[in-house]
């Protein structure tokens, strides 16, 4: 395993990241990661109910908590009532404090801000956050598919309640490169890193879905808003990639997450499995330098299937959360 700071500041984390949005039930993960050099690791208190955290916090039993990364994140829906989502005040705190319980730990590593609230002020939430800091119960904080004007607003915020902001996690692929034309340069300049999330695209680039096939247990057996985008014509050009992987000496999907980690900015690659030997095979991926030759054979295969339309950052519109 490789490890890289973390935007501007002294943080290193592991170049592969583990989140257990999709397949926290998965058993023998967590181990498989550890034994693969992972210590960054990646939750949040509204994933199936806090039960992710809780599946980390009992998976942790045992693992000295100085060598691990905890990220964990606030702003969706954690119950039914008004405060119950977003980034107020009081919903932040709560949310960190039911974190806490669920991680059985006295901190986090880095508190993600995991959308923009439009509805609460930017100053409200890093208050809060400062608080939080002073409190030792945040270490950093980092923010998730914020544009890069957002991203701007809470640099200032940030810089007027000391809270050290160090990162954004942004979807970021072979396929999905929307954060290269704004947001990844307003971080660098800010000293923000970048967490890439679905760098595998939901599984679409390790190329199992090859030929129409459907894995057992894939996410494509799975809930409707888990699904890849597998239609026909992507599959077929992403297929078309097993030649470069195999040239490169690489799996699908670790030329995928090594892509992904070509670009400075990118700190850590955060990857799913449901299986230990998925995080083995694509803990594999860290140190992995491509030559210019793959890159450029990557853009040629794939041509007007990636998207880079800056505008296609995902932020929920007002309304949509409580």
């Amino acid at each position: 395993m490789e490890y890289r700071r973390l935007g501007a500041s002294g943080l290193a984390v592991s170049e592969i990241a583990y989140g257990n949005w999709y397949n926290h039930h998965a058993p023998g993960c967590v181990a498989a990661a550890l034994d693969a050099g992972v210590t960054t690791f990646h939750t949040a208190a509204a994933w199936d109910g806090g039960a992710a955290e809780a599946a980390f916090g009992a998976a942790f039993a045992g693992t000295r908590r100085d060598d691990l990364v905890l990220c964990t994140g606030v702003f969706w829906p954690e119950g039914p009532g008004p405060n119950d989502s977003g980034l107020s005040r009081k919903h932040v705190i709560a949310s960190l404090e039911g974190s806490l319980r669920r991680l059985r730990t006295d901190y986090v590593d880095v508190y993600q801000l995991l959308r923009f609230d439009y509805k609460t002020p930017v100053a409200e939430t890093f208050l809060a956050l400062s608080d939080l800091v002073r409190q030792g119960k945040v270490r950093y904080v980092g923010t998730a598919e914020w544009t890069a004007e957002q991203l701007t607003q809470a640099a200032e915020a940030a810089a007027r309640y000391d809270v050290p902001l160090i990162s954004n996690q942004a979807h970021y692929s072979m396929l999905w490169r929307v954060a290269e034309a704004q947001v990844i340069p307003v971080s660098d300049r800010l000293g923000i890193g970048q967490f890439a999330a679905v760098p595998l695209a939901q599984g679409v680039l390790t190329g199992k879905y090859g030929g129409g096939a459907v894995p057992p247990g894939s996410r494509a057996t799975g809930p409707a808003y888990a699904r890849p985008l597998r239609y026909p014509e992507l599959v077929d050009r992403v297929e078309l990639l097993r030649g470069v992987a195999d040239d490169a000496g690489l799996t699908m999907a670790q030329l995928a997450l090594a892509w992904t980690l070509q670009h400075e900015t990118v700190a850590s690659a955060v990857v799913g499995a449901s299986k230990p030997e998925q995080l083995t095979e694509n803990a594999k991926a860290a140190g992995v330098r491509l030559d210019l030759d793959v890159l450029m054979r990557v853009d040629q295969l794939l041509g007007s299937f990636v998207q880079t339309d800056p505008r296609l950052v995902w932020t929920p519109p007002p309304g949509l959360v409580n």
